[in-house]
């Protein structure tokens, strides 16, 4: 299983469609057999959840994403998990992996969603 995570400063990020950087954690088992941190091509409307794809992801950890971006993943077949935790990668993983990760409100679905929308 492959599980990408969108990155600012190390930690999870809000913001889905504007991180700098994803963490693709390769698991084996119940634990982590790799990380790689990788760029993500310039920010367009359904662009990451295509790269995605392209790289054999099967979960999204993420604080907050716009309804365009994980309608667009679920019909990639990957699963969707929102209102994570700004933690670290392994951290989330490991909460994933036991079932125990605390996730919140999507962050992209509160107020006027602008900033969130068509990622």
């Amino acid at each position: 299983m492959k599980i990408a995570i969108p990155l600012a400063n190390g930690k999870l990020t809000p913001h889905f469609g504007h991180c700098r950087e994803f963490a693709f954690i390769e698991i084996e088992g119940s634990g982590i057999l790799s990380k790689e941190i990788q760029i993500p091509p310039p920010h367009e409307p359904g662009v990451l959840p295509q790269w995605l794809a392209d790289n054999n992801v099967d979960v999204v950890l993420a604080g907050g994403m716009g309804r365009k971006a994980i309608d667009l993943l679920s019909q990639a077949g990957i699963r969707v998990v929102t209102g994570a935790p700004a933690q670290d990668p392994e951290t989330l993983v490991h909460g994933y992996l036991k079932n125990s990760l605390e996730t919140g409100d999507n962050l992209c679905s509160g107020g006027s969603g602008h900033e969130c929308r068509g990622h």
